[in-house]
């Protein structure tokens, strides 16, 4: 777990940079990685020398040349230069050396066209030395590096529209918890952003199954289990970057528009964890044939859950966030013809309904989880799981400060894992089972109110009658005590 020292020594550096100039969240993340790496690849080069040292083997897999030049590149040497010099060295010569690498690992593979955004020697300075002190000195596993990165990434939820970037970890946490990954299944986000879908399921994995994982098991983990794309290069960059400090060095990792007809990918994974865009559409012409096959629309919100399905294996499940319009819309009839679909043709297993205030302060839209299996076959779903979350451990408010005592999380999970004792549940209750046959019904309407059943308590209240008769003494008593605050006040001469 990162410590307290740890954060003041990333907000200490994020202050520095901010200082310098560099104000825009996403970018300071990025300058701060860029650092991150050429240390890292410094340090595993000195293992890997002091390790043939030991052998008296020969030394392999080093990417920096062994002549002066080379030996510039390497951070250990280049951290105590003065400020000017260092600022030549690091924007001259480490940066191009480092877009242009390519040595397999998915963020050296996504630097082709980053940037060097320094542009004062003295912020560059800071910057490498706090570094070196948080990595050196404070920062002591991978897990905590891990965990270090996760809480900078944070930062972009105090960066106004950047916080789009990140769904709430609790939220990914839950939704993983939802479908249970697995070591050896293929795991996908056709909107990955910082990769913290991915980041969760990896984590779920490593701590849950680790000590029955097999060789190819660890293998696949550290290669393409993992699966992201966006369509910004920097959030590329990050999420392999976030990767590769939670243990996946070479995961599947791209800057590729999902809804594209250049993304081929079909049948491929068991599992998809997602939180696609809300809003927006697509000229028809760009949209893949293969998506409008299944839902007739240019909604992206649509087209993902249609993207989905076409990307899970036949048995492959999802966990994704949509917006209520998802779940009830009837003025378009795509919005109904996706619901039909989940329901009719694949196996819709729960809708987990959020309260609005979930993604505060960037957006108040209320949204729903979808839990469903590919099925492509009739019949597959028999009943849905429905559970209205009303607090998620945090208030609801724009601050969401942490609020550990109305938290339905864990309840969630805990009637997920026993989910035969909710068939017992009352539609009054938090949550409960609906059939097909129920949906169907109700035009495949997915509102949570359309299934639950509000208890009416019969309150009784006194006659009206004996309502005045009360009215009437109270201002009898109130009379009675003015009348005596009178003749107090005569008895005193006033």
């Amino acid at each position: 777990m990162i410590t307290g020292a740890a954060k003041n020594k990333v907000d200490d550096i994020w202050q520095r940079m901010w200082e310098g100039g560099i104000t825009n969240p996403v970018e300071v993340i990025s300058q701060l990685t860029y650092l991150m790496f050429m240390k890292s690849l410094d340090d595993r080069e000195l293992e890997a020398e002091q390790m043939a040292q030991l052998t008296g083997s020969p030394a392999s897999g080093l990417v920096f040349p062994d002549t002066p030049e080379g030996r510039r590149l390497r951070w250990h040497n280049f951290k105590n230069k003065p400020a000017d010099e260092m600022f030549a060295i690091v924007s001259q010569e480490v940066f191009p050396f480092i877009r242009t690498m390519h040595t397999g690992n998915a963020f050296a593979d996504s630097m082709a066209d980053a940037s060097f955004g320094f542009n004062k020697p003295k912020t560059l300075e800071r910057a490498v030395t706090g570094i070196d002190d948080l990595l050196t000195n404070i920062v002591k596993d991978q897990d905590d590096l891990g965990d270090l990165y996760e809480y900078m990434l944070s930062k972009l939820n105090t960066a106004g529209t950047n916080g789009q970037f990140r769904t709430p970890k609790h939220i990914r946490d839950l939704m993983v918890g939802l479908i249970d990954p697995k070591p050896g299944q293929r795991i996908a986000d056709p909107a990955c952003g910082t990769a913290g879908f991915l980041i969760s399921a990896a984590e779920w994995i490593r701590t849950r199954y680790s000590s029955s994982m097999t060789a190819d098991d660890w293998d696949l983990f550290g290669g393409e289990q993992f699966s992201g794309f966006d369509t910004d290069q920097t959030m590329v960059r990050i999420a392999a970057m976030n990767m590769l400090l939670h243990g996946a060095e070479h995961p599947d990792i791209r800057n590729q528009d999902s809804l594209s007809r250049l993304n081929a990918a079909r049948g491929k994974y068991d599992v998809i964890l997602a939180n696609p865009p809300f809003a927006g559409s697509l000229d028809a012409e760009d949209i893949d044939d293969s998506l409008r096959a299944i839902v007739d629309t240019r909604q992206t919100e649509l087209l993902f859950v249609a993207l989905f399905l076409r990307m899970l294996k036949l048995g492959g499940r999802c966990a994704c966030i949509v917006p209520n319009g998802v779940l009830f819309r009837s003025d378009a009839k795509a919005y109904r013809e996706l619901r039909r679909e989940l329901v009719e043709r694949q196996r819709l297993e729960a809708i987990v309904y959020m309260p609005s205030g979930v993604f505060k302060p960037y957006a108040g839209v209320s949204a729903a989880i979808l839990v469903f299996t590919r099925t492509d076959a009739p019949n597959s779903t028999d009943r849905v799981w429905l559970y209205n979350m009303e607090h998620d451990g945090y208030t609801l408010d724009d601050n969401r400060d942490e609020d550990p005592d109305h938290n339905d999380i864990p309840d969630i999970l805990d009637r997920w894992c026993h989910i035969d004792a909710e068939h017992g549940r009352e539609r009054t209750e938090q949550s409960f089972f609906v059939t097909r046959d129920d949906i169907a019904a109700n035009d495949y309407d997915f509102s949570f109110n359309k299934y639950a059943e509000v208890e009416y308590e019969r309150k009784e209240y006194p006659p009206t009658s004996w309502l005045m008769a009360e009215l009437r003494e109270l201002n009898a008593q109130f009379v009675d005590g003015l009348n005596t605050l009178d003749a107090m006040l005569a008895e005193d001469g006033e």
